[in-house]
């Protein structure tokens, strides 16, 4: 916890990281603060200013600004709390990718491009278009030697101007930097500007766990680990995920891969099975339709099981010259797929408008029109209305 002032308070919307409508709250700017701001590849800090919730913390210029969705008062005193798990987390996974990017570098000449603090896993862009299995593995050992040799980590401070700072690794400072610039030191290891928040002591990564590598953009390659508690996470996640698929699978460990490939085919054969049958069914409805003495104008069918194959087989076994078909699959309450079939006109004319009634959207040529619907429960209206249809340009009517 840490005690300070609120300088000064205004109304803000803050836009949602995953997207949605902004929310409404306040920027507040304290004397001094606890709490991180995000940047240099790390998320930003979570707390408390007072009971009220810090939603995001960005900078601005020398200033740390915390949004929050209760105004506060300028000149305020006010108790500022962090959430320490948070931060931890992102104290080990900053400093692993420190030592990471300096031992890769060191070992293989590898330099680190970029790399992002995820929130369940961190990954390092490599400037390399390649990384072999071998090279991971022994880059993983060395991190973890490090770890063990309890390492200390320290901040210090330079003058803008001090020649030291060429000889540190740095991605370039912000344009509106000013003063000293803080370097962070992985002792006999590494020398880096950098802002964020470290662990003071290799010790407290525990454990680094370099879980592969993917393809980067433009010849890169994507270096993915974990630190620290996050190794602890993916272990307990993983091994309660062993137990369940022992649990479903009635084998060990071991055998789980090989039982779900088992499953994998059994599920084809049984899928390749169920269209043949729909598709034996389709043909027996049509044929169905085409025994009776007198057809009607209008062919109407919904089956909860089926595709769009399965209702162009009818369309295709009965004909559609003379005969306008509505057919429907899928939950009649929820959504599903619809096929319109019959002469061009009548299609053409009646397509778009059964869309509108099942709330749904489809496309159409030669005399059919099908598509997804979000409204099942409708049928019953898009059937009325080409009821309506069929007796209007009956000779009778």
């Amino acid at each position: 916890q840490f005690a300070t002032r609120v300088v000064s308070c205004r109304a803000a919307e803050l836009r949602p990281e995953g997207g949605g409508e902004p929310v409404r709250g306040f920027q507040v700017v304290l004397e001094d603060t606890i709490l991180f701001p995000e940047g240099g590849g790390q998320p930003d800090d979570r707390g408390l200013i007072g009971d009220v919730p810090v939603l995001r913390v960005t900078r601005r210029g020398p200033e740390a600004v915390h949004f929050v969705q209760a105004a506060l008062e300028p000149g305020a005193e006010v108790l500022l709390s962090l959430d320490w798990e948070r931060r931890f987390d992102h104290m080990q996974q900053h400093s692993g990718q420190h030592l990471i990017t300096a031992v890769v570098e060191q070992m293989f000449g590898f330099k680190t491009v970029s790399w992002e603090l995820g929130r369940q896993r961190s990954v390092i862009e490599l400037d390399t278009p390649s990384m072999t299995a071998e090279q991971t593995e022994a880059l993983e050992r060395s991190v973890n030697e490090k770890i063990r040799e309890r390492v200390p980590v320290m901040v210090r401070e330079l003058a803008a101007d001090d020649p030291e700072i060429e000889t540190v690794r740095s991605r370039g400072l912000p344009d509106d930097h000013v003063g000293p610039v803080r370097v962070v030191d992985i002792e006999g290891i590494d020398s880096n500007m950098c802002c964020g928040t470290h662990v003071s002591n290799l010790s407290d990564l525990q454990v680094i766990k370099l879980l592969g590598t993917e393809k980067g953009k433009k010849n890169k390659t994507s270096l993915v680990f974990l630190a620290g508690n996050r190794v602890l996470k993916s272990i307990e996640q993983s091994y309660n995920t062993e137990k369940a698929l022992t649990s479903l699978l009635k084998n060990g460990p071991g055998e789980h891969v090989e039982a779900v490939k088992r499953l994998q085919s059994s599920v084809k054969l049984l899928q390749k099975n169920n269209l043949n049958l729909l598709r034996d069914i389709a043909v027996l409805i049509a044929r169905d339709f085409k025994s009776k003495p007198v057809q009607s104008e209008l062919f109407v069918l919904h089956r909860k099981e089926g595709d769009s194959e399965f209702m162009n087989i009818i369309a295709n076994e009965i004909g559609t010259e003379e005969t306008l078909l509505f057919l429907t699959v899928g939950d009649e309450k929820e959504a599903g797929l619809f096929l319109l079939a019959g002469p061009v006109e009548a299609v053409e004319n009646l397509g778009p408008r059964v869309a509108e009634l099942l709330g749904g959207k489809g496309a159409g040529k030669r005399g059919r029109f099908q598509g997804k619907a979000t409204k099942m429960s409708r049928r019953g209206e898009a059937q009325a209305l080409l009821q309506e249809f069929i007796s209007h340009r009956s000779p009778e009517a």
